[in-house]
């Protein structure tokens, strides 16, 4: 009985055992196995005339021996297992059938289930953003108790860090403070006091120290009253030793050099001409 077979259609001996099993129309569990293995090995004469590669014949082999050796087995007195019943052959057979049958059915059902999901568009997750960046709150006692931590042994540690950094100090250093670079314009200092001066005629050393901060500030201030007094625009007194000093704008009639770009500036703040003010060249209180 001669059949015709596409070699390719098959992907393994329990496959075509499937095949012939479904063109025959026999239960799965009562395995005609004489007519099985004739058309099984009819097969493998196709195959052989058709001069396939040794390593796919090679499992068709093993699966022809299997059933022949079933089918030799069947012409003999049955076994029995341990129980007395009767021991069936096929039964290693039948079970690798339907194993194999179960999964190439179920890649059936995948492969469908992909056709069809190749046609379908899924929304992006639209998860809001409070959800998003939720995390869930740390219990302290909970995390504590699961490293083995107790709140003695944290504070010996602490008190072991703080020993440490008290040991990395340095006694002499740590009480320099922080230095600080300062910077002041000089000139427009200076010309700040000046003016400052002018405009009020009458002042203390001590208000103008206030009127900015900074030890360099300080130092142009001092440097400024010299070089005014030098000048003849100011004159200073200071009645006690430590006491209070005064300062005054002189008229500018009685100043000694040519520099003259605050007497209009002085006579308007004053309200008086130039060159008028006291005979001894101060101005009035």
């Amino acid at each position: 009985m001669a059949i015709e077979l596409k070699l390719q259609a098959f992907e393994g001996p329990l496959d075509l055992l499937l095949h012939l099993i479904e063109k025959n129309k026999v239960s799965i569990y009562d395995i005609p196995i004489a007519l099985i293995t004739e058309q099984y090995m009819e097969y493998i004469d196709a195959m052989t005339e058709a001069r396939m590669q040794m390593d796919v014949m090679s499992e068709f082999l093993v699966m022809a021996a299997t059933l022949l050796d079933i089918k030799s087995r069947m012409l003999l007195p049955a076994e029995k297992d341990e129980e007395g019943e009767e021991i069936d052959p096929r039964e290693e057979l039948v079970r690798q059938l339907l194993e194999y049958k179960t999964y190439k059915y179920m890649s059936f059902e995948l492969r469908e289930r992909e056709y069809s999901a190749q046609g379908v568009w899924f929304r992006r997750p639209a998860v809001p953003r409070q959800v998003l960046q939720y995390r869930e709150p740390v219990d302290p006692d909970e995390v504590l108790d699961r490293a083995g931590v107790t709140l003695p042994g944290l504070y010996r540690i602490f008190q072991e860090v703080m020993k440490r950094r008290e040991d990395l100090r340095d006694p002499i250093r740590a009480g320099f403070g922080k230095i600080e670079k300062q910077q002041i314009d000089a000139e427009e200092a200076m010309q700040f006091v000046e003016r400052y001066i002018m405009n009020r005629r009458r002042c203390t050393f001590r208000s103008l120290l206030l009127l900015r901060e900074g030890r360099m500030y300080t130092v142009v201030t001092f440097l400024t009253i010299l070089e005014l007094m030098k000048r003849g625009r100011i004159y200073v007194v200071q009645e006690d030793n430590f006491g209070e000093i005064q300062i005054e704008a002189n008229d500018p009639s009685a100043w000694n050099d040519d520099d003259t770009d605050y007497v209009s500036e002085w006579s308007e703040a004053s309200g008086q001409p130039e060159g008028e003010g006291r005979p001894d060249g101060t101005a009035e209180a």
